[in-house]
């Protein structure tokens, strides 16, 4: 099988709904008006005629013999503004030393934030769960493949990647933490509030307290899911972690989930690829592989071997039908494995 990874388009619209159906995203929800509304969102985005705290890139992974959209991910140009600012917990420690008792106590409260200047972010990973387990390694081309865009178009992201994983929530996807502290500030049901917070932040800046949050009078069970990563999310923390993310000792105030990030510069899809132009090489072995990708409002990238010689790539024949390359063209290179440079 042949995939590829490009820009959304329009025709893709009732294939990714039916995507988004399998899970429960909330930067992706299986809602075909809302989905119409991402991808017009982002062809205008691609195309470059959005201000960069407007602009949501959507990616899809294609199995091209298929003709069958079975993965996606995006990216958010700039999460955080004066109009919607995002919104976080930092956790810090506080020392209370009683010198009558001669004890002290390390405790860890909750301080809420707010940042109208805010880093990129990435979400809505998403992959068919019947293409999952596939030596292609599917999810990890979709996630990564962002970073290749990032790389070609750096003007258009900021100088920091967020990434919110989901924590783990009940069988009825109610969380511990939502309820334990939020609930009991804004009177909303999570799901409620979390979804509001898309467009509306100004009732967690309202009603949240501005005072610190100390950890020990909140619920064991709050506690016990604070800055932890769900089962089913922790495959995409592992991949963030092996290319440069770091836990930023901050959480999102709904439920907790922690929150990942990077310096753009280090992200290691983005470190160690490089801008190359297509080339003829005579007797090329192809025994590298990585990811390469091309194009702004037309973007596209596949898992590929190449060979690199005297300044040019090469690729099969077959890759460059598949991704449209012609002779001389802008490509972006990065390894599907890091430790060594493309």
């Amino acid at each position: 099988m042949s995939f590829i990874v490009r820009a959304v388009q329009r025709d893709d619209l009732i294939q990714l709904t039916d995507l988004a159906k399998q899970f429960n995203l909330l930067n992706l929800p299986g809602d075909k008006k809302i989905i119409s509304e991402k991808i017009n969102r982002s062809e205008l985005s691609f195309a470059g005629d959005l201000p960069k705290e407007k602009s949501e890139y959507l990616f899809v992974l294609e199995d091209t013999e298929e003709q069958q959209v079975v993965g996606s991910s995006l990216i958010l140009a700039k999460h955080g503004s004066d109009e919607v600012p995002h919104c976080y917990f930092k956790i810090l420690k506080r020392d209370h030393f009683s010198k009558d008792l001669g004890i002290g106590f390390i405790h860890q409260v909750l301080r809420f934030q707010l940042d109208t200047d805010g880093p990129t972010e990435i979400g809505g990973l998403l992959v068919d769960k019947t293409y999952r387990r596939r030596p292609e390694r599917l999810g990890k081309q979709i996630s990564l493949s962002r970073f290749l865009f990032m790389a070609l178009h750096p003007d258009r992201f900021e100088k920091r990647v967020l990434c919110e994983l989901t924590p783990p929530l009940t069988e009825e996807g109610r969380s511990e933490f939502w309820e334990a502290l939020g609930r009991r500030f804004t009177g909303l049901p999570y799901q409620e509030a979390d979804a509001l917070s898309q467009t509306n932040k100004e009732f967690i800046e309202s009603l949240f307290p501005e005072e610190d949050i100390y950890l020990s009078l909140l619920d064991s069970k709050a506690r016990l899911v604070l800055g932890r990563v769900g089962e089913s999310t922790k495959p995409a923390q592992h991949l963030l972690e092996s290319i440069g993310f770091e836990y930023l000792d901050e959480v999102d105030p709904f439920d907790g989930g922690p929150h990942y990030g990077s310096k753009t510069e280090n992200i290691l899809p983005i470190k160690q690829g490089q801008k190359l132009r297509i080339g003829e090489i005579k007797d090329a072995t192809f025994k590298t592989q990585g990811l390469i990708g091309l194009g702004a409002d037309d973007f596209r990238a596949t898992l590929t071997a190449y060979e690199i010689r005297d300044g040019v790539i090469a690729v099969p024949n077959k890759t460059r039908d598949l991704l449209k390359i012609d002779q001389d063209q802008e490509v972006f290179i990065t390894p599907f494995e890091y430790g060594k440079k493309a």
